[in-house]
C-alpha cells in the first residue's frame, strides 16, 4: 500500500531535494519569509532559483541552519549574496569558528567537503521560540549527529523540522563518537525528547516528510542498538557514507584521483587507525575495500579506472 505524505501547512514549502543537499524548508508569512537549512554548495545556484521561484517578487528575509554541516548550509553563502539584508540564524555552540571562518574546526576539511564562508546574524537558542510563516516554532537542543544541532516544533500543528536526528528509516552519522566522544546516548535522548514531542508530521533533513514518527522512533533505535553493541559498524557505516557522499557530487573520478582524495581527507586516516588499522595493514588497502563493498552493493559501479555513481 502506498501512504500518502501528511499535508503541510499552506505556509510552508517543502523542497526536498537529493541526499547531497538537505531538504529546504521556505515559510511565506504574511510580513516575513524564512529557509530552514540551504543544502550543498554545489546546488547553490539550484537551490537560489527554487527559491526565487517560490518567493516570486518577495525577498527572503531570514535563513535558519538547524546544524553546520555542508550539506545544510552550503547555500548560505549564496543567498546571502542574492539577498544581502537576509538575517541567518544558527545554533549555538559554533559562532566564534563561522566568525573566524575556521574550515577545520567546522567539519568541512576533516569529512573533505567544501562549504563558502557565509555570515551568522544571531542565534538559535534551545528553549526559545522562532516565529516562522506567522506562527511560533519551539526550539529544541538535539545533541547525536551534530553536538550543536537543533530541531523545530510547531506545537499545534505538531509538525516537527527533524533535520538528521530523525529519518524515516534512521537517522545521520554519529560524528562525535567518530572523533572518540561518546553521543551515542546523545541520539537516544534526541530520540527521546521527539517521542515526547509526539509529531504528527515529520520534515526530515533528508527524504519524504513522512507521519508515522512511532515507527520511525523504533526503526532508529534498533538502529542505533546494533552501533551501541557494535561501535566498528557504525565506523565502517560512516566511511562508506563519505564515500558515497563525494561520488554523488563527483558523479564520477577516477580511482587514483580517488584515493589521493581519501589521503587528503583527514577523517579517513583517523577511522582507519581507530578501528580498521588491524583488519588492513594500509589506508589505501583498507579504502579499497570500501570501494568494493560500494560496488558490490550497487551504490558505485567501476568501469576500468574509473569509479562511477550509481
Amino acid at each position: 500500500m502506498t501512504l500518502v505524505p501528511p499535508a503541510l501547512p499552506p505556509e510552508i514549502t517543502m523542497l526536498e531535494r537529493g541526499w547531497l543537499s538537505a531538504n529546504n524548508i521556505l515559510f511565506i508569512g504574511q510580513h516575513d519569509t524564512a529557509l530552514v537549512d540551504t543544502g550543498y554548495c554545489s546546488h547553490a545556484s539550484q537551490t537560489l532559483a527554487l527559491v526565487q521561484a517560490s518567493l516570486g517578487d518577495r525577498p527572503l528575509d531570514r535563513i535558519l541552519n538547524t546544524h553546520l554541516h555542508s550539506d545544510h548550509c552550503g547555500g548560505n553563502a549564496a543567498l546571502q549574496a542574492a539577498w544581502p539584508g537576509v538575517l541567518t540564524a544558527i545554533p549555538p555552540g559554533q559562532a566564534d569558528h563561522v566568525r573566524q571562518w575556521d574550515a577545520y574546526a567546522l567539519s568541512y576539511t576533516p569529512t573533505g567537503q567544501h562549504c563558502p564562508p557565509f555570515r551568522a546574524d544571531t542565534l538559535l537558542q534551545p528553549g526559545s521560540c522562532v516565529l516562522l510563516g506567522d506562527t511560533p516554532w519551539q526550539v529544541h537542543a538535539a545533541p547525536g549527529h551534530d553536538p550543536h544541532s537543533i530541531v523545530l516544533f510547531e506545537p499545534r500543528g505538531r509538525v516537527l523540522i527533524s533535520a538528521d536526528a530523525l529519518w524515516e528509516n534512521g537517522f545521520g552519522v554519529v560524528f562525535p563518537e567518530l572523533e572518540g566522544t561518546d553521543a551515542f546516548d546523545d541520539v537516544a535522548a534526541t530520540l527521546d525528547l521527539i517521542e515526547r514531542l509526539a509529531p504528527l508530521v515529520v520534515i526530515p533533513g533528508h527524504g519524504p516528510v513522512f507521519g508515522d514518527a512511532p515507527r520511525a522512533l523504533d526503526t532508529a533505535r534498533r538502529r542505533l542498538d546494533g552501533f551501541v553493541r557494535n561501535p566498528a559498524k557504525h565506523a565502517l557505516h560512516a566511511a562508506k557514507v563519505l564515500l558515497k557522499y563525494k561520488l554523488i557530487e563527483w558523479r564520477q573520478i577516477r580511482l587514483d584521483d580517488l584515493a589521493a582524495w581519501a589521503r587528503a581527507t583527514p577523517y579517513f586516516g583517523l577511522l582507519h587507525g581507530r578501528y580498521f588499522a588491524s583488519q588492513s595493514a594500509t589506508l589505501d588497502a583498507w579504502f579499497g575495500s570500501l570501494v568494493d563493498d560500494l560496488v558490490r552493493s550497487g551504490a558505485a559501479a567501476r568501469h576500468g579506472g574509473m569509479l562511477h555513481d550509481a
